[in-house]
């Protein structure tokens, strides 16, 4: 089976690691010149960390966490308060061990594919057109201007997919926006910085944080939640225009936000990875259609707001590599794409579900709402700081949220044989 990849960044390295195992032939286009360093911090949690540990890479993982021991609110004066610190396996922080940077979680997936017998990486390379998609193949045209023949072609270019959109129709389609709009860039530590998520909210529904990372930087993030219609309109124009307009448009809007907002936007300006972005969530009628399939945020991005954006992409990669490995030799793929559909996605979409309510009132309007807010979240921290409470009540990251399928090709049967003893992947 030849397997064109569009998109190098989480989902679709792990796709290569399960579908080389597979014996698949596999093409992987990036549009950026080499692998991006750049990226804020993702955590992997649940079903996601076995599928790590199938990989061989949790040692991996861990040895680049961000270092971070956990998370703390702070209050209008510059004072720390409501800590979270991390703790193993449980989820009463709002950070974990397994926190990780996306550059460097995409370096390790790189890393471990890129030696893969019949695995090729092109960098400076996208999907330029797709020409047809019909029963005996998809054709495309690269945008080196060469035309190739794949057996399948998986959209994993992210939320704003291109391949997607040549594929899909537009009412199949649904964006949901969330009234929130995000800043990230990197900037220089200073000795005073400290190793913890730093959470500071400024009135007018506006948060500053601070998190570090390995790397001895620090990584600043800057939301908002417009307030009225004039202020959403100014913030939506701004996520489709260019960089110094998406700047301005914060220097404004955080200038008198208090704490260290001088400082962070001062910084802005010559940070190599600044990015800035609506928060929407991405569905789909259904992620498939001949022989294309969407997977990662292309098919199903949840928004940062759930944290599961990156455990749903390594996950729904080893799922869909296990459906295709089941595949007879030359048999069109649409059996696959449909079992790998009907198991995943309902619990695609109950992740994807969170309360309405919960970005609005971590992002206070005014100084009650604020005050009412340090209440409750310093309430939440003494409970949690207590052990016996958090083993009786408390959720285990490291448990499966999601049954993980065995496949016969990735668990012990020797390679090439599928559960009938039959080839299950075959490079054409």
């Amino acid at each position: 089976m030849r397997v064109l990849i569009s998109g190098a960044g989480i989902a679709g390295p792990a796709l290569v690691f399960w579908l080389a195992k597979a014996g698949a032939h596999i093409t992987v286009v990036e549009k950026a010149p080499s692998l991006l360093p750049y990226g804020q911090n993702v955590d992997i949690t649940g079903s996601a960390r076995s599928v790590i540990k199938k990989m061989g890479l949790k040692e991996t993982v861990l040895q680049h966490n961000t270092t971070e021991k956990g998370s703390i609110f702070i209050d209008p004066k510059g004072r720390p308060f409501a800590p979270f610190p991390v703790r193993e396996g449980s989820a009463a922080s709002l950070t974990s061990e397994w926190e990780i940077l996306r550059g460097d979680l995409t370096k390790v997936l790189w890393e471990a594919t890129k030696e893969s017998e019949n695995v090729e990486y092109l960098f400076g390379t996208t999907v330029n057109r797709v020409i047809s998609n019909d029963e005996e193949c998809v054709k495309v045209e690269l945008s080196n201007g060469e035309t190739y023949h794949y057996d399948l072609l998986v959209a994993a270019d992210g939320q704003w997919s291109k391949v997607r959109k040549q594929c899909f129709p537009s009412e199949s389609i649904t964006v949901l926006d969330k009234n929130m709009y995000v800043g990230y860039w990197t900037i220089p530590r200073l000795p005073e910085d400290n190793d913890w998520w730093n959470i500071y909210q400024a009135l007018r529904s506006r948060i500053i944080t601070l998190r570090p990372d390995p790397h001895g930087t620090i990584r600043a993030m800057f939301t908002l939640m417009p307030c009225n219609p004039e202020q959403k309109k100014a913030w939506q124009s701004a996520s489709k225009n260019d960089r110094q307009t998406q700047e301005d448009l914060l220097r404004k809007e955080f200038a008198d936000a208090g704490w260290q907002a001088h400082r962070l936007l001062d910084a802005m300006d010559t940070a190599p990875d600044f990015y800035f972005q609506a928060v929407q969530q991405i569905k789909m009628d259904t992620w498939s259609r001949g022989r294309v399939i969407c997977l990662g945020d292309t098919a199903f991005a949840p928004t940062p707001l759930t944290g599961m954006g990156t455990s749903l992409a390594i996950t729904g990669a080893y799922m869909l590599a296990g459906e295709l490995s089941k595949l007879q030799p030359s048999e069109h793929p649409a059996r696959a794409l449909e079992a790998y559909e009907n198991r995943f996605r309902h619990y695609v979409e109950e992740t994807q579900i969170h309360p309405s309510w919960v970005p609005g009132v971590a992002h206070p309007e005014t100084e009650l709402m604020r005050w009412m807010f340090g209440l409750l979240i310093s309430a939440i921290s003494w409970l949690v700081s207590i052990e016996w409470l958090v083993r009786r009540f408390g959720k285990d990251d490291d448990l499966d949220d999601f049954v993980l399928p065995v496949y016969a090709a990735f668990d012990g049967q020797e390679k090439g044989q599928g559960n009938n003893g039959t080839t299950f992947v075959v490079g054409k």
